[in-house]
């Protein structure tokens, strides 16, 4: 109570009671503590997947050998990997959550698919080189054709510059075929579109899965039996372009989808027209995907056989003509010469097949170093 001047009293004001409450604080705290971090791996973590691996490789060990009757590779393989996730999975959960248990064995998973598929495809091309490693090393083998040499000649005489050359030119004429037509059919369906770009989207979607016996068919209906085209390199590149073409117009559609539209807008903002912004701006943004697009429709066309057999047909002498008769290609010459049964004929379609394997490669390196930006844009 308090005396005022008048001789009243009254009461004092109080103090004014601050409650804080200290529950959300701590369960703040309390998460941040035991917050999960799933991306990053600490080194406890990786003791214990390590350390459960080389559990299930000795675990493996022992079942293979001295309790089951599993021999081979591939069941050792499968063993460790079965035994291996599971026990990652045990150790996770003993020092781990349920979540994190979930994403070692998941991670583990996806490691053993990559894993697989780096060494299918690494053992197939050392597989390939190997069987054909005692014709490559000889200079003929690059330099001359078969004309005149037998399944029984030995390595220093013959080789498959025919092959070698065949292909170069059915391939070559091929690309500068569907290159304009597909990359144009892309453009057709992404930027001018209209009432028939559903359907042309169709069609593509639909001769992507067309069989290569098919297009082999209907080149030799066609051209050679309605029109009269004679049997030729010429043939065969058509047949070719008729399996690419919708390889590359439906990546190279895919391709162009992805440029920004806010690049289109400027263009024209600025007064561009349509055909002067996709010349400028979509097609040299979209470079690197169409040169993956025609990357995509050579590799499809280029190891194809059962076209290049209905259309020109094989030979044994170099042709470069690609109207003037039958040409070869190394498909052709590999499919050939493995159907012979001899064990150096057999070597020589390996060591074609080598080649083959590099010359993909090289078209692979060249279209990427074409379809690189120039230096200094962005």
């Amino acid at each position: 109570m308090t005396l005022l001047d008048d001789g009243t009293r009254t009461a004092a004001a109080e103090p004014a009671t601050t409650w804080v409450r200290t529950e959300p604080a701590r369960q703040d705290r309390a998460v941040a503590q035991h917050k999960r971090t799933l991306t990053s791996v600490t080194a406890e973590q990786r003791f214990v997947q390590a350390g459960s691996w080389l559990a299930a490789l000795a675990l493996t060990w022992l079942i293979t050998t001295r309790l089951l009757p599993w021999d081979g590779v591939v069941a050792f393989t499968l063993t460790w990997f079965v035994l291996g996730v599971g026990l990652v999975a045990l150790t996770t959960s003993l020092v781990g959550s349920w979540p994190e248990v979930v994403d070692r064995v998941m991670s583990g998973v996806v490691h053993a698919a990559v894993i697989l598929l780096g060494v299918a495809l690494l053992s197939t091309v050392v597989f390939i080189f190997v069987r054909g490693h005692s014709a490559l090393f000889h200079v003929n083998f690059f330099t001359q054709d078969m004309e005149g040499i037998g399944p029984r000649d030995p390595f220093d005489r013959g080789g498959i510059l025919h092959a070698i050359v065949g292909s170069l030119i059915e391939v070559g004429i091929a690309v500068a075929v569907t290159i304009p037509l597909g990359i144009g059919t892309a453009i057709y369906m992404t930027e001018i579109g209209g009432r028939f770009a559903r359907i042309v989207r169709t069609v593509v979607e639909a001769m992507t899965a067309l069989p290569s016996i098919v297009a082999g068919l209907f080149i030799y209906t066609v051209a050679i039996v309605a029109i009269g085209i004679p049997s030729s390199g010429l043939a065969a590149a058509l047949a070719l372009g008729v399996m690419m073409l919708p390889i590359i117009a439906r990546a190279s559609d895919v391709v162009l989808r992805v440029v920004p539209g806010s690049l289109r807008e400027a263009s024209l903002a600025l007064g561009a027209s349509r055909w002067r912004t996709v010349w400028h701006v979509v097609l040299p943004t979209a470079r690197p995907g169409l040169a993956t697009a025609v990357i995509l429709g050579v590799a499809r066309g280029v190891g194809e056989t059962s076209p290049v057999l209905l259309t020109s047909g094989a030979a044994s002498f170099l042709v470069t003509n690609p109207t003037d008769g039958v040409m070869n290609s190394l498909p052709l010459y590999i499919y050939s010469t493995v159907r012979s049964g001899e064990p150096l004929e057999i070597a020589r379609a390996f060591a074609a097949a080598s080649v083959l394997l590099a010359l993909v490669l090289l078209l692979f390196v060249a279209a990427r170093l074409l379809a690189r930006p120039k230096k200094g844009i962005r």
